[in-house]
């Protein structure tokens, strides 16, 4: 087995609290300088930024996982990653079907652009992509699965728009791939304070969620998996043929 080193929750320029510098060229040359072999890009109900890095970077380094960090009707944020483009194009219609039209002010809220590897905009969203979509988790989860995708609950220990922080637990019906924990957080605390996960004994990954570049990479979690495709990350999540995940 090889050794992946991952993060999986990165924001760019495009989710309207992302940083101006979180453009393709910075989180490419990043990551590789700092040593990271796989990136999920996470936009906040968008897809756009993610497929063109992906583009830009093709078959080199690192690999990019495309998805979206998707905001329920709850106000929980969940992870939500596609592998094919037909499968992107049914994840960004799902939730463009489900998004409020309310127009992006950007003196408030900042812009929402996707660029190009010149820095060129290619995209503007025009409807504000942090609003939650009329969509519950279960049926956000639901439609992740029926596109053979992955459903990761973000940021679980944080006390705002996160699953428990939204309905007081995790419910054990929900069927995730993972749970996505902070970069600073204290694992064990944050069982002790959950006990009814350490039964459970869910897979957990670390993330940075990165909107501003010093914080871009400041998390990993492991991979240790053959090689980089979007089935074998799958099978690492669910620890299955001697594939396994591992954060410190």
């Amino acid at each position: 087995m090889n050794s992946f080193r991952a993060d999986l929750h990165t924001h760019t320029f495009l989710s309207p609290c992302g940083d101006i510098g979180m453009v393709p060229s910075f989180i490419v040359e990043t990551a590789l300088r700092k040593g990271y072999d796989i990136i999920g890009i996470t936009d906040h109900n968008s897809t756009v930024q993610a497929r063109e890095i992906r583009r830009i970077v093709g078959d080199g380094e690192p690999y990019i996982l495309c998805g979206a960090e998707v905001t329920t009707r709850e106000e929980a944020h969940c992870l939500v990653f596609a592998d094919t483009e037909d499968d992107l194009d049914a994840l960004q219609g799902f939730i463009d079907d489900s998004l409020p039209h309310v127009p992006n002010d950007e003196e408030v809220f900042g812009y929402q652009l996707a660029v190009n590897e010149a820095e060129e905009v290619i995209y503007e969203a025009p409807w504000l992509l942090i609003s939650a979509i009329d969509r519950s988790i279960e049926e956000v989860a639901a439609f992740a699965a029926s596109i053979g995708g992955l459903f990761i609950p973000a940021h679980v220990d944080k006390p705002q728009n996160s699953v428990i922080s939204q309905l007081g637990f995790i419910p054990g019906d929900l069927p995730y791939d993972a749970l996505e924990v902070s970069a600073r957080c204290d694992v064990e605390r944050f069982l002790d304070c959950n006990p009814y996960l350490r039964k459970r004994n869910p897979v957990l990954v670390r993330s940075s969620d990165a909107h501003y570049p010093e914080d871009f990479c400041r998390a990993v979690t492991y991979f240790d998996m053959p090689r980089r495709t979007f089935n074998e990350i799958r099978k690492a999540l669910h620890l299955e043929e001697g594939r396994s995940v591992r954060i410190d």
